[in-house]
Formats: structure tokens, sequence, C-alpha cells
């Protein structure tokens, strides 16, 4: 399933490893001085994803002397936990948008990313997301936001043209049920919050405002109710009622016509179904505007590094526009500055929807404590066909303000 690469899972398979020391010393750079040697824990999405870190590896040693060893996760957040439970974390790691609140509450994490030489040249929304109590802690390596994927040949044959691309929720049920035949369905998207909560949003609500959990508010419910409404009228079908891990795989069997995804659908179209022709535009925007959400990872370093000084080195190095273009090239993630992520738009202009969505992007909540609340909701989620959406709301109310008391 693709949605996993926003969880902490790693895609690479089948590799033990135990964490190599937090600081090591190298044999000495050739003046006398021995050389910083520095581990970084990554989850790898594929070889390009694993290949490009390991040359951008080779690249830094070439031009700094400080050796990094690259390691590929089978699990990294239980990996993680090992390496600090026994004192012995890496020196740079992978941290999801989903893990940082909790590792930054629990005071794990080095808060370096406000003296980065970059600093200031990240997203606005990225350094808000990855910022705690006012301070900004890691650098965001890239990240993504959510689009609608277009199946061009179902859109032709349906009589649609570049004028039917929808802009509001109304315009999305129409073509919806235009695209809908008997072989297959209008739209497609997975059964969970970090999908249908964007509904939520565009109608105006939010789970926190403020200091306030406001998840049964009338606007969440008034966005479940349009995906409900989606449902019942059957121009919205959930992957596994396609017979589908994920709506990519709907989408590239041709058993969803529309699709809500990110930029890695274009890797799994590469490489699962080469043949399907698409287009990837800005979500529809609801009665309270444009939403979608934003899905990123940072540089996480651990508290008081002895290798902080070469670590930001690094992670500057990673973060220029050269290198995060050469990133994006190998695996299809988007620059987390505003010149990278400009660059990227120009670059590849088929994915410039995602680029787009940045400037109205809100993060899914993250605080610690929320993911098992999340995953409850989303298992509530799987009755959204017949359930009150207030009644779903009013249980997520619950179990989310008391997750939230017993994290402040």
């Amino acid at each position: 399933m693709r949605t996993s690469q926003w969880s902490a899972a790693a895609l690479a398979a089948g590799l033990i490893i135990t964490l190599s020391a937090c600081a090591e010393t190298g044999e000495g750079d050739g003046n006398g001085a021995e050389a910083a040697s520095l581990s970084m824990l990554i989850a790898s999405s594929s070889p390009a994803e694993s290949g490009y870190y390991e040359d951008a590896a080779a690249r830094f040693t070439e031009e700094t002397g400080t050796e990094v060893e690259v390691v590929i996760a089978n699990d990294l957040i239980q990996q993680l936990g090992q390496g600090f439970a026994g004192n012995n974390a890496p020196d740079l790691f992978y941290l999801p948008w989903d893990q940082f609140q909790t590792y930054a509450a629990q005071g794990f994490l080095e808060p370096y990313a406000g003296d980065l030489a970059n600093a200031g040249e990240f997203l606005p929304a990225l350094q808000e997301q990855f910022s705690y109590d006012g301070q900004f802690y890691c650098a965001p390596k890239d990240f993504s936001t959510l689009g609608l994927q277009i199946n061009t040949a179902a859109w032709e044959a349906a009589g649609l043209t570049d004028a039917d691309v929808p802009t509001t929720w109304d315009e999305l049920s129409a073509v919806a049920a235009t695209l809908t035949t008997g072989d297959q369905v209008g739209i497609s998207m997975g059964r969970e919050y970090a999908r249908v909560g964007v509904f939520m949003n565009q109608a105006g609500g939010a789970l926190i405002e403020g200091d306030a959990v406001t998840a049964d508010s009338a606007e969440n419910a008034e966005g479940l109710a349009y995906v409900q409404r989606l449902f019942d009228e059957g121009s919205l079908a959930f992957p596994p009622d396609l017979e589908s891990g994920w709506g990519g795989e709907a989408f590239g069997l041709g058993r969803a016509a529309m699709v809500i995804e990110g930029p890695w659908i274009n890797g799994a179209m590469q490489n699962d179904f080469p043949d399907r022709e698409f287009i990837s535009v800005e979500l529809p925007a609801g009665p309270a505007g444009p939403s979608t959400f934003s899905f990123a990872t940072c540089w996480g370093m651990p508290i008081d590094s002895p290798t902080r000084d070469a670590s930001m080195e690094f992670i500057e190095f990673l973060t220029t526009d050269e290198e995060q273009l050469a990133a994006a090239a190998a695996f299809g993630v988007i620059p987390s500055t505003g010149s990278g992520s400009a660059g990227y738009a120009d670059q590849f202009p088929e994915n410039a929807a995602f680029v787009a969505g940045v400037d109205y992007a809100v993060s899914p909540v993250s605080f610690a404590g929320a993911a098992a609340v999340m995953t409850e909701f989303n298992s509530e989620l799987e009755s959204i066909g017949t359930a009150d959406p207030q009644t779903v709301l009013s249980s997520l109310q619950s179990n989310l303000q008391a997750a939230y008391d017993s994290a402040r």
C-alpha cells in the first residue's frame, strides 16, 4: 500500500541491522585531524531512494572528508526506539510528520534546525510542521500534498473536456457521476483520515483549533456527509470494494476513473501500470475554500548529539536546491525549500498541482498520542456508508480529547 509511505514502516525488506554508535572516529583527513563519521538511518521506498542517498553520502564525503554510513531500516520506528533505548541512536534519521511531536515532547530530539545556514529558506508550512513549543526542531527533507488524479482515457470517453476539471464539490460530484460506469467508479481514495479528512477541512472543519478539540463540529460533519453522499450515489468506492490494495492500484487497473493521492502515484504508475495516462490537478475546493494535507519527513537528530556540527553540515548539503532536485529526479519527492519547490514545478510541470497545494495545505493532527486515536477513527470510517457522521465524530471527539489532555 503506497499510503504506508507516510507511516513508520519502511518498504525495504529483509534487512536486520544493528545501529552503529552515534559518534565514531575515522582514520583521519590526511592533514593530521581525525575525520567525523556519521550514521544515517532512512526508510527507503525503492532502490532509487536508497541509491540516491548512498551517492549523496559519497559526494559529501569527497567534499568534506566526513564518512557517512547509510543504513536502510527494516522498521524505522522500531529501530529508532531500540537505538534510543540503548543510548545508541543514529546521528541522523528520517522522522515522519506523525512521529515528530511524540519524539519532541519526550525530549529525544536536538532542536538544531533554527541554527542551519538555510533555516529561513524552508517553506513556512513545513517549518511550522516541525516546530515544537515555538522552536524549529528539524529540517524538512521533502514533502508531499494530495491532488486529484484523472484517467485521461476515461475522461475523454465520457465526453469531458478541460473545462470540466472540477474546482468545487458540486463539480466533483457531477464528473464523478458522469465517469461512473458498470466497470469503473468515478472516484476512489483510501478510507482513512489522511484522505477523507481533507473534505472535513474543505468544509471549514479542524480537529483542533487553538487549545480546543473540535472534532465533532458541524463543519467536520458536513465534510463527512459529502463523502457519504458520493458513496451513497455510487460515484465513490473505496479500494477494498474495488479488489484493490490502495487507491493507486484501483486507478491503475481502471476500476476508478479518479483518485486522491500524492506524487508518489507517479512512480507507482510507471512501475506497475506504465500504459495508464493521467493528469494530476489540485483538489476541488469545498464550502470554506481549498485545502489539502501536507505530509513531510524531517532529518531528526538525537538530543545533545556529539556529532551536531558535522550532522548539520550534511543536512545543509542535502537540503541545497541542487541535491533536493536530484532527489526529486531520482524518486519523486518535492523539495522542502521555496526555491527548490519552484524549480521542481518548472522541471516537472505535470506535478505543479502538488506544489501549488502547499500554499493552503495543513498537517494532519499529530500530537503525542494522537496516532492511536486516529487509527481507531479509521476503523470507524469502515461504516461511513451507513453511520451517522455526527455519531462517528462524537466518538472521535471523546477519544481525541482524552489523548490531548494526557499529552498536555
